[in-house]
């Protein structure tokens, strides 16, 4: 009898083991790489004909043209004209944090309570989400992983998108606490962000506003006493945000909303980003003379005032190049940020350049999270994160990656929607 129990749970051990995933993090880059005879986007708005690239020990050790010497007795590909770009920043999402939105216990974004600055997105990021391989395959290989909840939500932390746990994703932990605005405006939409409807909820919105305020102008007296009787940790947690070692990013959409952020930056000195900003056209002469960046959230939508242009928001990204504000292009969500690439495509059909809405969703992104001195464009001494098109990367009819690599390590682009692709072509007869 123990032997036959013995014999099933090997079984049942096989079965399980042959069941799991097989896409693992790749191992540590262990032979230089060149790729050659590649157009080669840098990020920056330059870009490379018959480039040549290589890398070594996970960063970028040449960047050059057609001349560029390859030596001997390394790794060539050939890549016979395809594109390689940085890869793709999502500069705004729960990644990580949301499994499936509709079963609770996979969501784990948002904390319960008004002001939690002590809240850490990074120790919830789950690396083995099966979202995370759906992006890799059009090119995101980095996001900032965003906590909600309240009015202070927390902080969030850059990750690459090949790892094994938390702890090897982090490229830069806490570079950011998270404010959300309530709604400046009378709404007819109960259901809409902040309480009630009508004068009652915008008296409710400025009360919520000026609590937050108070509890900045407390802590940064707390912070300013040499020694404490008690530690407070959510003061204690807005230190890096008063000596700038972290921004605040906030939420916001209206003109009204982003003038309460900038009388934060005004106020408190803090380095501010607005996120949303689906108005910010209209005082980007404002924002550029306050320096403060913004991350456009999803285009593809509808303008959020009736009397706007119905393709504002497609138009909005040009119209902030102009007037010389920093910005980068995001999105809402998680599975959602497999679209980046083409919501930058479609800036670049309304007033952008190509180049220019590559770098909004490339370097822009990275000099906006704080990490644009080693990822965010394919220069010398940066990470070796790249992806490598058979196409436009921003146009959907093209976008095709063949190969991807994050910091030198080339990626296995193989995910869910694949393997269940190949599973029902086998089902009928198609394979």
């Amino acid at each position: 009898m123990k032997k036959i129990l013995i014999a099933i749970s090997i079984l049942l051990a096989g079965n399980t083991l042959y069941a799991q995933e097989t896409v693992y993090p790749a191992p540590a880059q262990q032979s230089v790489i060149f790729l050659k005879n590649a157009t080669i986007h840098v990020g920056n708005g330059n870009v490379i004909e018959h480039g040549t690239i290589g890398f070594s020990q996970g960063k970028i050790t040449v960047v050059g043209g057609a001349s560029t010497p390859v030596p001997a007795d390394i790794k060539v590909f050939d890549l016979q004209g395809q594109h390689v770009y940085p890869g793709i920043i999502a500069p705004n999402t729960n990644l990580g944090l949301v499994e499936v939105e509709a079963v609770r216990a996979t969501v784990d974004d948002n904390e319960v309570g008004e002001i939690n600055p002590s809240v850490r997105s990074i120790v919830s990021y789950n690396t083995d989400s099966k979202v995370i391989n759906t992006l890799r395959v059009n090119g995101v290989l980095l996001a900032n992983i965003v906590p909600e909840g309240g009015i202070l939500s927390g902080s969030s932390s850059v990750v690459q998108l090949d790892a094994w746990n938390w702890e090897d994703a982090a490229v830069r932990t806490d570079n950011g606490l998270h404010v959300y605005l309530p709604r400046l405006v009378v709404r007819s939409n109960p259901f809409g962000r902040g309480a009630g409807i009508g004068d009652d909820a915008i008296k409710s919105s400025l009360e919520r506003i000026e609590s937050l305020k108070k509890f900045f102008r407390e802590a940064k007296a707390y912070l300013a006493e040499e020694k404490h009787e008690e530690t407070n940790l959510k003061f204690e947690a807005v230190r890096r945000l008063f000596s700038k070692e972290e921004k605040l990013f906030i939420h916001c959409e209206l003109v009204k909303e982003m003038l309460v952020a900038t009388e934060f930056a005004d106020e408190f000195g803090f380095d501010v980003v607005i996120v949303g900003g689906t108005d910010a056209w209209q005082i980007a002469d404002l924002l550029k003379q306050k320096n403060i960046p913004v991350i456009l959230n999803q285009p593809h939508s509808l303008p959020v005032s009736q009397d706007d242009d119905v393709d504002q928001p497609y138009k909005t990204p040009a119209m902030l190049q102009k007037a010389g504000v920093l910005f980068c292009i995001g999105n809402e969500g998680f599975w959602q940020q497999r679209n980046l690439a083409f919501n930058a495509g479609t800036a670049a059909a309304y007033g952008l350049s190509k180049e220019e809405a590559l770098s909004a969703i490339t370097l822009n992104a990275a000099k906006i999270l704080g990490v644009d001195k080693i990822t965010g464009s394919l220069e010398v001494g940066k990470d070796a994160n790249m992806v490598v098109s058979a196409g436009d990367i921003l146009d959907m009819r093209t976008n095709n990656i063949t190969h991807a690599y994050i910091q030198g390590r080339e990626l296995n682009l193989d995910n869910k929607q694949k393997q269940l692709y190949e599973r029902y072509k086998y089902k009928y007869g198609l394979k």
